[in-house]
This record gives structure tokens, sequence and C-alpha cells, in this order.
């Protein structure tokens, strides 16, 4: 394995952005065939292309999760989140539970690749429930809220 790594290590610092992504240049081919056959350069290039792909996939996503988790969050607070049930907001409830289902999944995702701290969470957390709760709203309310007050059976 040290030695295959020590391949991909000179394939990265001897690779250079080409239209279709990392080449190698001959000289570096010529130096590695000294050690290593036609097809293990090719498949320690595939592999350093697909990790450095990867790593601006997750930089990416980080930065647009970060966005929307702001964004999505912004319907967490009492007034927005009224609006859109109310069919005032931009999108519809659907498609805002849709961006934070998946949103969701994705911030776990990105939880095993950072090496910094997330996005502040609180509001989108705040949506999440109130996902969660939109249509047991009433269900949820003590009895004596849905009789419209406290009552001496059930207490305040």
């Amino acid at each position: 394995m040290g030695r295959i790594a020590d391949l991909c290590g000179e394939i990265a610092a001897a690779a250079d952005e080409g239209p279709e992504g990392l080449v190698l240049p001959p000289d570096a081919w010529d130096r590695l065939r000294g050690d290593w056959s036609d097809a293990d350069i090719e498949d320690a290039l595939s592999f350093v292309k697909d990790s450095l792909l990867q790593s601006e996939l997750v930089e990416a996503s980080d930065s647009l999760s970060a966005r929307l988790v702001e964004l999505l969050g912004t319907w967490g607070e009492t007034k927005a989140w009224a609006a859109a049930v109310e069919g005032q907001a931009t999108i519809s409830i659907d498609i805002i539970r849709q961006i934070a289902h998946r949103l969701d999944r994705l911030e776990e995702i990105l939880d095993l690749y950072r090496d910094r701290k997330g996005p502040d969470r609180r509001a989108f957390d705040q949506l999440q429930r109130r996902l969660m709760d939109q249509g047991i709203e009433e269900d949820m309310r003590p009895d004596w809220e849905k009789a419209g007050g406290p009552s001496s059976e059930n207490g305040p």
C-alpha cells in the first residue's frame, strides 16, 4: 500500500491541469515507467483525479449547504413560518420540506469531511421541528387549550 501511495503522491505533484482534468506530462510518464507499468500509472492518475474531484465536490457542497441552512433557517422563525404555511412564501411548504430533508442528509455527510465547525443550525433545526409538527399542532396542544382555556380538571 505504501508504494501505491508514493506513486499517487508523485503523480499529484507532477500532474498539470488540462482541458479534461489532470494530465501527466510525458517526462513524468517516462520517469515513472522505470518502476511502474502504464496500467499502474493510469490507475494512480485516475485515483488522484477522483480524489481531487471529491475534494472540490465536498468544498462546493459545504459552501452551498451552509448558504441553504441559513436561507431555510429563515422559515424557522415564527412569523416567516406562519407566512409559509399561509402560502405567502416564495416557495411552497412541500418544496421547503423536500429541500430541508435532503439538506439535513447532506449536512450529516459533510460533517464527516469537515475539519472545522459547520454552519449555525439553530434556525434550520427549528424549521425541521416545525416541519415535523406541521399538521399535528392541534393534537399536541393540552386538552385545556383545545377547550378554550384552563379548567379545574386539567389545571393551567
